[in-house]
């Protein structure tokens, strides 16, 4: 199966796997599916890079992470396409949900009828939309 992972998700499932519920752990770890990422998430990942948030303390330098994602990680870049606009174009988006990178993973996902992995709280209110999301709910710290 296809699956389009959110950018919070890959750093989840690179350095902080306990942030991942095992129905979502058991998809990332399952050989026979295919998984992809947006360039808008890239994009996200190259921002966090240069300002030395996590992936700065995993890849010495943004090209190495790209490639990495793609060769160690068997992650396809999903570019971003006229198709994917024309959807982002007609999506409704609510005035308490203003990320334009979310909406054009979201985008993404719709036109590219990809389960979306995510985190993201507010990704729900576009299942109505043609959204099929696969919800991350993080695990419970315990003290």
């Amino acid at each position: 199966m296809r699956y389009l992972i959110d950018t919070h998700i890959l750093v989840y499932s690179i350095a902080e796997k306990d942030q991942l519920s095992d129905d979502v752990l058991a998809l990332l770890c399952d050989y026979d599916n295919q998984f992809y990422i947006s360039a808008e998430s890239i994009k996200e990942l190259i921002l966090l890079f240069r300002r030395k948030g996590l992936c700065h303390k995993i890849w010495k330098t943004a090209k190495q992470m790209i490639q990495d994602i793609e060769e160690n990680y068997n992650i396809t870049i999903l570019p971003i396409k006229k198709e994917h606009l024309l959807t982002y174009a007609g999506l409704e988006t609510p005035d308490w949900h203003n990320d334009p990178s979310d909406h054009i993973i979201i985008a993404q996902s719709m036109t590219e009828h990809i389960p979306l992995i995510s985190s993201d709280l507010k990704f729900p209110y576009y299942e109505p939309q043609g959204l099929e999301l696969i919800f991350n709910k993080k695990p419970k710290q315990h003290c």
